[in-house]
């Protein structure tokens, strides 16, 4: 790798172009005064970091000793932990009082779509997804069933499409009654005197039961193109076009149904990409810019068509009383970047690497000035603020730091104090044992809190590797420290003023192609008062979106609240590991049925990894069905096979045995994927293969069982052997 130079500064050739030709111009931040600053951030941080990193695994030393000896009781486990500085106090009453959020963010409860910043058309997919067809939605997926001749298959199936619209005629009855009739009887919708009419077929007229939820129209009074209906701070669209072909054969002209779904999406550096080296990260930093800027477009064949996609434009519209309105139509975006465990090489200070989160969230900032500028077609942040989710951050001590590394960055770039503002994720135990006091170190910046219970578990399984033997994988998503842990999160949320402020969320629903599964069972999130949770695709989210129509996450805050006296059983509730109870055994077949599945899984994901590039994507699992994978997930494995390895239910000639079947499994599963290399013809020589492999014997040995430094080493190895070749 070649690099340019900048006093003490040494800059990957891609990244240092990027930032001169692309980055910089339009923001009045000069290059050489900004290298100079960042390198005192980097003199300042990286000391830090190394600190947390060094305490990270001096207090998993003393957890091991601690579990040695107690074996999985966790009586003790609160004083232990508290004696040695893992466990702090309550901060006591300090609510959040973070000033200059959108309402997407502060208010508003909804849908959050999380993408690949390196993948152009994902990111655009996903800031577009603020607006989602309803018809397409329900049409598409198994959310509507396909007996009795409503099969998916071929050309359009009129059945399926006249059930797709008694379906919604059913939800807009139940969210937006009429004062007599129903909508599936509307011959037409207008708007006179600041209300909204609608003709029956019988010749009457109806309106609204609740005038309130009438929210505007485009078009003509008499006879509008769109009809804007709202509840609970979400919208639906009506579309009303006579000469669509779905428009045409309905009485009131009804083509579709738009539901307002993603708020906001956050655009991933993080566990949903593979990048490794300066270049991966500067397509990605450039598309963050394009977003910014508003510029950035995709193109790609869909079937027999090339397509180019940008960012949708806002409409306009008029209110009841026909005054304008403006229909924002793009979700806002934040930016996560990596966590504080990872060094890069694309930046050195004195010929060393730098942690990478530095120079994340310096691009990510330096970028977002653009939309600040408002000076671009379209806005991200209309209160003018720029948000930085931080992942994997342990405790209170790290989110000090990450609050102090934002007000940094913003002195570098000539940035208002507090414009950064952070997103927590609260998904290490550290984090979550200690919510309160983490919120409370950022109480003036905060916007987000998230369980991200899938590394939650990846961590759970690590730090509690000596306390026994784990259950297998599918029970802990029912075990005591879990539902402890989601819980909390929300009681902490709210008991720490986040309403009004900042998001309190969920995690991902990782089936994508089992909507009716989540149509069933993701109400649950804003029932628990979580105002947003995660979807993987827009699709998903139009459909979670009917959850918040459901659910009143206001009403619900305010009914399950809870005083900290009442939040002190769930801290002990999560430090109870979940470990197999005195006298159960596992069989043979059981054992080996876990074994099996976690292999498969591990080398699905990691062979698209490693052998592709693909950060995040819908992999096959045992038994063929897609699931999201992402790198949580692949912690949670390789955890979950290394701590059956150390306490002897498994031999590694089992694991090596069993990685090689599966192998041969998950190449017959990319099997029409062109550009899949299969491990199985030479496992000696797959990078691949090899890279799976040391997840799992080396998976104990792994700072907090993470995943990235054995990926991105291997992934390294795999470009250049292809650059060789």
């Amino acid at each position: 790798m070649s690099y340019q130079r900048f006093g003490r500064l040494q800059v990957a050739d891609p990244l240092a172009d990027f930032i001169v030709k692309r980055l910089a111009p339009g923001t009045g931040v000069a290059i050489e005064p900004f290298w100079a600053a960042f390198a005192g951030i980097a003199d300042r941080f990286r000391p830090r970091i190394q600190a947390c990193r060094h305490k990270r695994d001096d207090f998993q030393a003393q957890i091991d000793a601690w579990h040695r000896n107690q074996g999985a009781q966790s009586e003790d486990a609160s004083a232990f932990l508290r004696a040695i500085g893992y466990l702090v106090g309550d901060p006591g009453p300090m609510p959040v009082a973070t000033e200059g959020v959108d309402r997407e963010i502060a208010s508003l409860a909804g849908p959050q779509l999380v993408v690949p910043l390196d993948n152009a058309r994902y990111a655009l997919n996903a800031a577009n997804a603020r607006w989602g067809s309803l018809y397409d939605a329900l049409y598409g997926t198994d959310a509507i069933d396909e007996s009795g001749g409503a099969h998916r298959a071929g050309r359009y199936n009129p059945v399926r499409g006249r059930r797709v619209i008694d379906r919604v005629r059913t939800l807009l009855d139940r969210h937006f009654p009429l004062t007599s009739g129903s909508h599936a009887d509307a011959a037409a919708y207008s708007v006179s005197s600041s209300a909204l009419r609608v003709g029956l077929a019988d010749g009457a007229t109806s309106e609204l039961a609740g005038p309130r939820q009438f929210a505007g129209f485009a078009g003509r009074a008499s006879a509008p193109d769109s009809v804007l209906l709202q509840k609970h701070g979400l919208h639906l669209e009506l579309v009303i076009d006579r000469d669509h072909r779905i428009g045409k054969d309905d009485p009131a002209g009804l083509a579709d149904v738009m539901a307002e779904s993603a708020l906001t999406a956050i655009m991933d550096l993080e566990d949903s990409v593979a990048a490794v080296d300066a270049a991966d990260k500067t397509l990605a930093y450039g598309n963050w810019l394009g977003l910014m800027k508003g510029d950035l477009t995709a193109s790609f064949a869909k079937g027999d068509r090339h397509m180019t996609r940008s960012l949708n434009a806002d409409t306009a519209a008029s209110d009841p009383s026909g005054n304008p309105l403006t229909i924002r139509r793009r979700s806002v975006m934040l930016i996560r970047s990596v966590g504080l465990h990872m060094d890069t090489d694309m930046v050195r200070v004195d010929g060393e690497p730098i942690p990478e989160t530095l120079v994340d969230v310096a691009v990510a900032a330096w970028g977002a000035m653009h939309d600040l500028s408002g000076t671009g077609p379209h806005r991200n942040s209309l209160a003018g603020s720029i948000y930085i989710v931080m992942p994997k951050l342990h405790g209170p001590r790290e989110t000090a730091l990450a609050c102090d590394l934002l007000a940094a960055t913003e002195a570098a770039l000539g940035l208002a104090p507090r414009t950064l503002k952070i997103g927590i994720m609260d998904e290490e135990r550290r984090t979550s044992l200690n919510l309160a006091a983490c919120i409370a170190e950022v109480s003036e910046r905060v916007v987000f809190i998230n369980t991200g219970f899938l590394d939650r578990t990846g961590d759970d399984i690590h730090t509690n590797m000596e306390a026994g033997p784990m259950i297998p994988k599918a029970e802990i998503k029912s075990s005591e420290w879990l539902t402890a842990y989601e819980e909390a999160n929300v009681a902490v949320g709210l008991a720490m003023g986040l309403p009004g402020h900042a998001q309190i969320g969920k995690g991902m629903w990782a089936r994508p192609d089992d909507m009716a599964a989540m149509v069933d069972e993701k109400i649950s999130h804003p029932q628990a008062g979580a105002t947003t949770a995660w979807v993987p695709s827009p699709t998903a989210a139009t459909l979670h979106a009917l959850h918040y129509l459901e659910t009143d996450v206001a009403a619900r805050q305010a009914e399950i609240a809870a005083p900290p006296a009442e939040r002190a059983p769930a801290v002990q509730a999560m430090l109870r590991p979940a470990v197999l109870p005195p006298g159960r055994e596992l069989s043979p077949a059981e054992i080996q049925r876990e074994l099996d599945n976690n292999a498969q899984g591990i080398l699905g994901y990691v062979a698209r990894w490693v052998g592709q590039g693909v950060g995040c994507s819908k992999v096959p699992d045992i038994n063929g069905i897609a699931l999201m994978e992402d790198r949580a997930t692949l912690r949670i494995s390789s955890q979950h096979i290394a701590n059956w390895l150390h306490h002897g239910l498994l031999t590694e000639q089992q694991v090596v045995e069993a990685m090689e079947r599966m192998a041969a499994v998950v190449d017959g599963q990319n099997a029409d994927d062109p550009d899949y290399e299969p491990m199985s013809g030479d496992l000696a020589t797959s990078i691949p293969f090899s890279a799976a492999l040391a997840l799992v014997l080396e998976g104990r040995e792994q700072p907090n069982g993470y995943t990235e430094p054995i990926l991105a080493a291997h992934r390294r190895r795999q470009k250049a052997a292809r650059a060789g070749a």
